[in-house]
Order: C-alpha cells, then structure tokens, then sequence
C-alpha cells in the first residue's frame, strides 16, 4: 500500500471503508450508520488522504471501486473479522483439539498418588497436550518462570509462597517421620520435637531454599532449625538412601504408608508443632483468566477431589471452606491470593 498513512488509521474508519465497498453509496452508508451524508462524505475523503485512492469513482449514475480498493477488500474484511473474534471472545476452549506444552511444578509428597490420575486425567481430556510434570527448580528461578508462562501451574505444600502468585487449597495431610527398621528411634509411636531437632534428617529440599520445604519453612515460623544431613534430587530416591543410614524422612503420611508397605520402614507421629501438610494449586496473575489455564486448574481440582475420596479419613483432609472475609485477611498475611476461580 504505496502511500499509506497509518497514523490515520483506526477501527472506526476501516468499518465505514468496507460498507462503503459494499454498498457503493455514500447515503446509504450514512442511513446505516445514523449519520448525515456531509459527515460520511467527510470520511470518505479522510480515506482518500490515507490511501492515496479515491476508491470510489463515478461511472454513470453509480459509485464503483476502484481496483486498489477491490484488492484491499478482503484484507478489511479478514481484518475487520480477527477483530470482532478477539472483542467478542468467550474465552472458551476444546480441550480435545489443543496442541501445546503443558509444564507443572509437582512438589513430592503426594506425587505417587497426585501425578499420575492428573496425567491420566488430562491424556484423556485432551491426548494431544505435550505434558513436563518437574519438580521445585533449585535455582531460584521459580516465580520467573511463572511469570513467562514457562509453567503453567503449581502444586506445592511450602507455607509461604510468593506474593505475586495466586493460590487455591487442594488438601491436608497428617505428617509423619519414617526411619528404616534399624533406627534406635523405629521401636516408638510418636517422637517430641527436642528428639526430633537432634536427628540427622533427609530432605528432597536443598537446605538453600528452606522457604520451599513446608517442614523447614514451619520450624522457621517457629524460629526452630533441623540438620538436614542428606537432601536428593528425586523424591523416590529417598526410600533408598533412607534404607541404608540412620536419617529421619518427615514427609505426608500417604506417602509414607504406600511406601512402607514394600519396604522395611517405620513410621512415628512427628511432633505436632510441625501441624500438618497443606498441599495447594499456585498460579501467576497472567494466567487467571486464560480459558485454558482455567481448564487446567478444573482438572487438578477434580483429581483432589478423587483423592480425598479414596483416602481414609485421619490421613487426608479436605481443607475447610474460606470466607471471603478470611481469605482475603489469609491472603494478606500470606502474601498470596486465595480464590475459588
């Protein structure tokens, strides 16, 4: 378009443009538009100035257009329609026909009964999604990531999480310590938090990022600190290590008991100071109104929900409902927002 002015340009006078095209008439337009002819007449010559065309011309008692202006007819239209599809937009979504990648933070101690329903889940829902499930980056990079979309979504049980990310509750569970068969402290029921700060323990999460570790971020809201001897990478390689050295795993008791049931573990109430285990869904403000990202929290809502119902009662807990009032005051001391969405 030699010429073209696009300072000039807006919505409103590409919409007069393409009923001009379309009706060849300048009363007519303005009869549509509830306008008087001067001012359709005024905005015709405006387009004119833009594009260097007349675009209609008079032949005979007729207004036709030119050839520029024919050729850039249904470059209006298809601009004019992308438009109203972005303004009118339902934000929906087909799950079945989305192709993209689909990046979740799942932290440890659920991920053996967690991960793998929300992958069946979202296989069957949508089997053409590309699905990373990671585990907490180490390098601090986690809210950055968020924010770039680079993850999509959270499942955590840490107590404080970032204050620009958004958070729902998904469950409770109790909290237990295990020890292999050998430990001098395997024969007990329950162990006090004095023995407990005494002990050697092991930890998926690297003692340089304890705010992410939902036990030693509750000792530190307690001003208490543990010796975590042993952190790994791999939640599921701690049962292995743990087999083979006096160290103490505090972990949800679901994970606990799958685990034992296959291996020589003991399994003690932890201290009741350290409370209990809340796993909840975090997201980035940029994601909230997505009609995709929406889907996505629908479905690791509908796989606690399964969860809750297959875990015998004690062991696992459905978080009690939060007020607005409550979780508006919650989210303010915790620095996150808590929502239904």
């Amino acid at each position: 378009m030699s010429g073209l002015e696009p300072r000039g340009l807006d919505i409103r006078l590409l919409r007069i443009l393409q009923l001009l095209l379309k009706d060849r008439s300048v009363s007519r337009v303005a009869e549509r538009l509830g306008q008087t002819q001067p001012a359709v007449s005024a905005t015709l010559r405006q387009l004119r100035e833009i594009f260097g065309d007349p675009i209609l011309v008079r032949s005979g008692n007729s207004l036709i257009p030119t050839a520029r202006a024919i050729e850039m007819g249904p470059i209006i239209d298809s601009t004019l329609d992308s438009f109203d599809q972005i303004a009118t937009s339902r934000n929906e979504i087909r799950p079945e026909d989305a192709v993209r990648l689909v990046n979740i933070v799942a932290s440890n101690g659920l991920a053996m009964l967690f991960v793998p329903r929300l992958v069946e889940l979202l296989r069957r829902e949508a089997p053409r999604l590309e699905i990373e499930i990671s585990g907490v980056p180490s390098d601090g990079s986690l809210e950055r990531r968020m924010e770039s979309g680079e993850i999509n979504l959270v499942i955590g049980n840490w107590p404080a999480p970032a204050k620009d990310l958004r958070l729902a509750p998904l469950f409770e569970a109790d909290i237990v310590c295990m020890t292999r068969a050998s430990h001098p402290l395997a024969t007990q029921k329950r162990i006090d938090l004095t023995t407990y700060l005494a002990q050697s323990h092991i930890s998926p999460t690297p003692p340089s990022i304890p705010q992410l570790s939902p036990i030693d971020g509750r000792l530190a809201q307690l001003n208490l600190h543990r010796r975590v001897a042993v952190s790994v990478p791999e939640y599921f390689m701690i049962p292995y290590v743990l087999a083979r050295d006096d160290l103490v795993l505090t972990t949800a008791r679901p994970f606990a008991e799958h685990v034992a049931s296959f291996m020589p573990f003991a399994i003690l109430e932890a201290p009741p100071e350290l409370g209990s285990m809340k796993f909840s869904m975090l997201w980035h403000e940029r994601a909230h109104t997505s009609a995709f990202e929406r889907w996505l929290r629908d479905m690791v809502r509908k796989v606690a929900k399964e969860i809750r119902a297959i875990e015998p009662p004690g062991r696992l807990h459905k978080p009690p409902a939060i007020p607005p009032i409550s979780r508006k005051r919650m989210a303010a001391r915790q620095g996150a927002a808590f929502t239904d969405d």
